[in-house]
């Protein structure tokens, strides 16, 4: 966290990166899809996880938006964008995700496209509907593409306040997102509030569907894998995504971050933009 955010509080730090953001609405459903752009360059499409939002990048968003334009939604039915319309399948997600990126950049400008966890099953989709417009796919601690998912079981917390609902969070935050529990800050533990109380779309069953190896077999674009080596939902058996993914794509440009859990972009977040700054230059190369 103190890479990022140093001593300032983690309240004043998200409404700073808000702040400096411009905000876009595109048609979602009954209502819009929220989207926050940062920086200027090449387009970078960043896409959260599960019970998520453009909070789960805090981490990266001043660091990348240096050098790429990013373009960052909360997804259909989590953070402030309204819930998708049925059918509430990954390829829906996709599709309004598609739409959106056409509005805001237009039908021509291609861009990067990087989704973690439930992210990068709606990213492989949106891939493989956008085609060549997407110069690479790069997926991020994304299930879907096996061997199947650890069940990690989590306390609920709607009900909880004060005291018991942080503590709450965080055995969840060390269950499930960030290894260390010495990373689980108290940025962490504001963003995973914000998000929890703000998430209506159960998106374990959309990735669950196999909607990200059937996208991954009509994507034709240069993809990337990240993985924290500690991500609970593979682990003992994280080297094991890779064999998977590698027998989907044997062109996949792999990378595990030791150490790390699911939430590596936020845990090891200074490894993790260098090593996507790596890969998207290689894409690109």
């Amino acid at each position: 966290m103190r890479d990022a955010v140093g001593t300032e509080d983690p309240a004043v730090f998200l409404d700073r990166l808000e702040q400096a953001a411009a905000r876009v609405e595109t048609p979602c459903g009954d209502g819009v899809m929220a989207w926050r752009t940062w920086g200027d360059g090449p387009v970078l499409v960043l896409l959260h996880g599960g019970a998520g939002s453009w909070r789960h990048w805090a981490h990266n968003i001043d660091d990348l938006s240096r050098d790429y334009r990013l373009l960052v939604p909360d997804l259909p039915g989590l953070g402030e964008s309204a819930m998708l319309p049925e059918p509430r399948t990954a390829e829906t997600v996709a599709a309004i995700l598609a739409q959106g990126v056409d509005r805001i950049l237009g039908l021509d400008v291609a861009y990067d496209l990087a989704g973690f966890s439930f992210g990068g099953t709606a990213a492989g989709c949106l891939a493989a509907r956008h085609g060549a417009r997407v110069r690479s796919l790069t997926l991020i601690c994304s299930g879907g593409v096996g061997p199947s998912a650890n069940q990690v079981e989590l306390l609920k917390v709607r009900h909880l306040a004060g005291t018991e609902r942080v503590a709450a969070h965080r055995t969840n935050l060390n269950r499930l997102m960030i290894a260390d529990p010495a990373k689980i800050d108290a940025l962490a533990l504001l963003i995973q509030d914000w998000n929890t109380r703000h998430s209506r779309l159960k998106t374990p069953e959309l990735s669950r569907g196999g909607a990200l190896r059937t996208a991954l077999a009509a994507v034709r674009v240069p993809v990337n894998g990240i993985w924290g080596g500690q991500d609970p939902p593979a682990a003992p058996r994280a080297h094991e995504r890779e064999a998977a993914l590698r027998a989907l794509r044997p062109d996949v440009n792999f990378r595990m971050i030791e150490g790390a859990g699911h939430w590596v972009a936020y845990e090891a977040a200074a490894e993790f933009n260098a090593v996507l700054r790596e890969m998207l230059r290689v894409a690109r190369a």
